[in-house]
């Protein structure tokens, strides 16, 4: 069985850090999957899905980790090419990536217990965006 579900998300830009958790959690259980995978895919070249404990000292660890990586202030050929300042969101968001995929265990997700679902926006400004989430797997 296939199931495709969707998550709308206004953000702000600037490294805004969204827990999908529970929302990816209810599509599964929408889903009726037991056993399978489910796949957390962002189309877009300037945000990215990983995992990482949704709390305030981890996220501002890692936004000082990709300022250090990719500082927004560092010249870009991107920005030099199209002028839009957001160089340094294409190369974060290419670092971490654009999806994720986790193990379906006994109808849940295998995440670990300080595990959740990070969406972070790398853009300059605020966006509408439209994730993917694709369950594939056997129901019971």
């Amino acid at each position: 069985m296939v199931y495709t579900g969707y998550v709308e998300l206004s953000t702000r830009g600037h490294a805004d850090t969204h827990d999908l958790t529970s929302r990816v959690e209810r599509l599964l259980d929408e889903s009726e999957v037991h056993t399978g995978t489910v796949t957390i895919f962002t189309p877009s070249s300037t945000s990215a899905i990983t995992t990482i404990e949704f709390e305030s000292g981890a996220l501002d660890d890692l936004r000082r980790a990709m300022d250090e990586v990719a500082p927004p202030d560092r010249d870009y050929r991107h920005n030099l090419r199209w002028g839009d300042g957001n160089g340094h969101s294409h190369l974060r968001a290419a670092l971490l990536g654009p999806s994720l995929t986790i193990p379906v265990i006994n109808g849940n997700l295998t995440l670990g217990t300080w595990q959740q679902i990070l969406f972070i926006d790398f853009d300059v400004r605020s966006r509408q965006r439209r994730l993917v989430v694709q369950i594939v797997g056997e129901t019971q």
